[in-house]
C-alpha cells in the first residue's frame, strides 16, 4: 500500500478533507471527539500531515520570530544565558507544541538587518519608544505581540511584565533600611524603566526622601554603570541602597562599591530586577525578582497565535512577581542563616531548567 493521503484519512473518518486539515492545523474549531477520532485513525494508518503543503496552501511560513532590541552591552556575557534565552526556551517549547517553529533573533547591532526574516508573526521583547524593530515589522504588515508594553503604541497587544508591581516589591525591601535610596535605570525609554521611575518618584514623595535617580545609556553596559555609580557614591555619602533594574548595571554598581570602599550589604544594599545568571554569579549574589518568564513566554506565543488565528488563547494569566533575597541587600537572606540564599536558588532551579 502506498502512503495514505489526507483524502484517505478523511474517508476513513467520515469527514471532509477540510475538517482533517483544520484538526491538524488548529486554524478552525473541530469538535474534540472528531479531532480525537481523526488523530487516532491517522496514527493507525500511518498518516502524517504535509506541513509544507499546508504552508503553500495558506501562504504562511509556519514560524514566528522572537526579537529583542537590547544592545549587546547589556545582553552579552552571563546575560546570554539569562533573560532572552529563558524566554526563548519556554517560547520554543510552546510554539512547537502548537505546530509552529520559533526563530530566535540575537541582540541586534546598529547595522544588523531583519530583511531575511520570513515569519508569520513576531514577539518583540521589551521594545523601546520608537523602536526600529517595531517599525520594520509594521512596514511589512507582520503581526506583532510585545513582552512588556510598547511605549506610545496602544495599538500593539502585549503580555504585561508587571513592572510597577516589581518596582514596589524592590522598593519595599530597600526602603526598609535607613538612609537614602537611589535609582539607576536605562536612558532608553522602555516601559519597565518608565514604570520603575514613576513608582520611585511616588515612593520617595510618600517617604519624605529626596529622589536621587540616574539614567544611563544601555550601550555603556557594566563599565558605564561602574563609572557613574562611583561618582554618585562619592558625591552622596548618605546613599545606603540602590535599586538597579538592569542586571549589567547592577554588577557595575558592585564594582563601584568596591572602588569607594563600601561594604555590600553593610554600607550599601543593592537589588536588581531579573533573577538570572548575572544576579546569581555576582559577588555577593544580587537580590532580584522572579518574573515567571516561562509563563510570560507561553502567554506571548499563545497571544500571537490567537491573533494569527492559528491556535492559542488571548487571555494570558501570569503569576505575581516574587522577591529572591540574596547577600547584596541582606546579611541574613530570607529564611535566615548563611545558606538561605543558596537554598532559595536550589528550590527555584527546576523551574528555570524547564
Amino acid at each position: 500500500m502506498g502512503k495514505p493521503t489526507i483524502a484517505d484519512l478523511a474517508k476513513a473518518a467520515g469527514v471532509s478533507v477540510t475538517t482533517v486539515s483544520h484538526a491538524f492545523s488548529g486554524r478552525r474549531y473541530v469538535e474534540p471527539e472528531t479531532r480525537k477520532r481523526i488523530e487516532t485513525l491517522a496514527q493507525e494508518m500511518g498518516y502524517r500531515p504535509n506541513h509544507r503543503a499546508q504552508r503553500l496552501r495558506t501562504g504562511r511560513a509556519g514560524s514566528i520570530a522572537l526579537v529583542s532590541s537590547m544592545p549587546f552591552a547589556v545582553a552579552a556575557g552571563p546575560s546570554r544565558l539569562g533573560f532572552l534565552m529563558e524566554i526563548a526556551a519556554a517560547a520554543a517549547v510552546t510554539a512547537f507544541a502548537r505546530g509552529i517553529s520559533l526563530c530566535l533573533v540575537p541582540p541586534l547591532g546598529p547595522r544588523d538587518r531583519l530583511d531575511a526574516l520570513e515569519v508569520d508573526g513576531a514577539i518583540v521583547v521589551e521594545p523601546e519608544r520608537d523602536d526600529p524593530v517595531l517599525d520594520f515589522f509594521s512596514s511589512r504588515g507582520t503581526e506583532v505581540v510585545c513582552i512588556g508594553r510598547a511605549p506610545d503604541r496602544e495599538d500593539l497587544p502585549f503580555v504585561d511584565l508587571q513592572s510597577a508591581a516589581t518596582a514596589h516589591l524592590l522598593l519595599d525591601h530597600l526602603l526598609a533600611g535607613d538612609g537614602q535610596v537611589g535609582l539607576i535605570t536605562g536612558q532608553q525609554r522602555r516601559n519597565s524603566y518608565i514604570e520603575m521611575e514613576a513608582v520611585y518618584a511616588q515612593r520617595m514623595a510618600e517617604s519624605g526622601l529626596a529622589p536621587l535617580a540616574l539614567r544611563l545609556d544601555e550601550q555603556g553596559g557594566e563599565q558605564a554603570a561602574a563609572i557613574a555609580a562611583e561618582s554618585l557614591l562619592r558625591d552622596n555619602p548618605s546613599v545606603s541602597a540602590l535599586c538597579v533594574p538592569v542586571d549589567a548595571f547592577a554588577t557595575g554598581v558592585l564594582n563601584a562599591a568596591r572602588a569607594t570602599g563600601r561594604q555590600v550589604p553593610q554600607d550599601l544594599r543593592i537589588a536588581t530586577r531579573y533573577d538570572g545568571m548575572r544576579a546569581k554569579l555576582a559577588t555577593p549574589p544580587l537580590t532580584a525578582v522572579d518574573l515567571h518568564l516561562n509563563e510570560v513566554a507561553e502567554a506571548a506565543v499563545d497571544l500571537l497565535l490567537a491573533r494569527l488565528e492559528l491556535a492559542g488563547s488571548a487571555t494570558p494569566v501570569i503569576s505575581s512577581p516574587s522577591l529572591v533575597l540574596r547577600g547584596s541587600s541582606s546579611a541574613r537572606p530570607e529564611g535566615g542563616g548563611p545558606d538561605a540564599s543558596s537554598q532559595n536558588d536550589a528550590r527555584r532551579e527546576p523551574d528555570q531548567e524547564r
